[in-house]
């Protein structure tokens, strides 16, 4: 009797084992189908764990073809994205997860960043005020005022980056923007202390030092004109012919004549032919009394171009200045001649008594 209640209580222990084991088996069995969803978000979770996040994104795309809506996958897949820097299937994926109703900051930022990385500029503004209104403390202004500058709404640019400037007062790039604004709309004035600015947070950007130079150039303040392209090359700025140009007119706008000419000249070995730097020499000497030097480069012009009249002027004028008069005022109208318009040049010198 004994032994049929313990045979009886064996069988009834395992009977209910066997009953636990089916359940646990039938729960495996649901985690384990590879027709699941769950199966490859799983194994995606496992191979992220690992480090391996592109075999994590595979599985976490197979995942979706099974539940696209699953919110837990769409946020896997837009971190895995944005990992391997698959930047527009994540700002997508950011944004599907909006969409289903997550509205955290956190999904506002990245889809802002994004669309600024990306140049979604609209995007850009939308997302950064979805941001602020979800975490004040967000600072946006920096994006704002970026995507502005970059759509040269310059009014905008201004009014958000100088609110940038003031949370990342660090920023170089911030008085530097602020400073191209200003110069774009032909402001220089203003936007010379952003540019000072600009350089002595980050002096190692010798572009915005050169910059600078060629605003005060705009501005005739020759003296600083030449004094920050010279920092400019001095901080490794690429000294190429339009650099050594300017330069050279630099030096002949503070009247070192010499130097100026010197460097002019190097250029011409390299363009010889170029009419610009021809008529700036020979101008410079003219100004300069050297009316021979002003000659011979005018007679430069003249060689590549017959027609130049306005050289051919200038050479009468330069030989009535050295004291031959007849044979000046019979070129200057030769090129009266080939160009009318230069009477009237000829009356303002002589209302000016030569």
């Amino acid at each position: 009797m004994i032994r049929k209640i313990l045979s009886l209580c064996l069988l009834l222990t395992s009977t209910l084992a066997f009953s636990q084991s089916n359940l646990n088996n039938a729960s495996i069995s649901q985690g384990t189908d590879p027709d699941s969803a769950g199966f490859f978000l799983q194994k995606g979770l496992v191979e992220k764990q690992n480090g391996r996040r592109l075999e994590s994104l595979k599985n976490f795309e197979k995942a979706a073809k099974y539940d696209a809506g699953n919110k837990a996958i769409v946020a896997e897949l837009a971190s895995a994205y944005l990992d391997l820097r698959k930047y527009n299937q994540a700002r997508e994926s950011y944004k599907q997860l909006v969409a289903m109703g997550d509205e955290s900051a956190a999904n506002y930022k990245q889809l802002m960043t994004l669309s600024f990385n990306l140049k979604q500029n609209d995007d850009v503004i939308l997302y950064a005020n979805k941001l602020k209104q979800a975490d004040p403390s967000e600072k946006i202004n920096y994006y704002i005022g970026k995507v502005n500058y970059d759509m040269d709404n310059y009014g905008d640019a201004i009014k958000y980056l100088n609110e940038a400037g003031k949370e990342d007062p660090q920023n170089a790039e911030i008085p530097y923007m602020v400073a191209h604004c200003y110069a774009d709309m032909m402001n220089y004035k203003l936007a010379i202390p952003y540019f000072q600015k600009a350089i002595e947070l980050n002096p190692s950007k010798p572009y915005w030092i050169y910059e600078l130079g060629l605003i005060y150039y705009a501005m005739n303040d020759d003296k600083n004109s030449l004094k920050y392209i010279l920092m400019a090359g001095d901080k490794g700025y690429t000294k190429d012919n339009d650099y050594f140009e300017n330069l050279g007119i630099a030096y002949l706008n503070v009247g070192n004549l010499d130097e100026g000419v010197k460097i002019l000249a190097e250029i011409l070995k390299k363009k010889p032919s170029d009419m610009n730097i021809l008529n700036m020499v020979a101008e410079a000497y003219y100004y300069k009394g050297k009316y021979k030097e002003a000659i011979e480069y005018w007679d430069q012009v003249l060689f590549y171009d017959k027609t130049a009249a306005s050289a051919l002027y200038m050479i009468g004028m330069s030989y009535q200045k050295s004291g031959e008069k007849d044979k000046g005022i019979q070129l200057c109208d030769k090129a009266i001649e080939m160009d009318p318009n230069l009477a009237a040049y000829k009356q303002k010198k002589m209302m000016a008594g030569l």
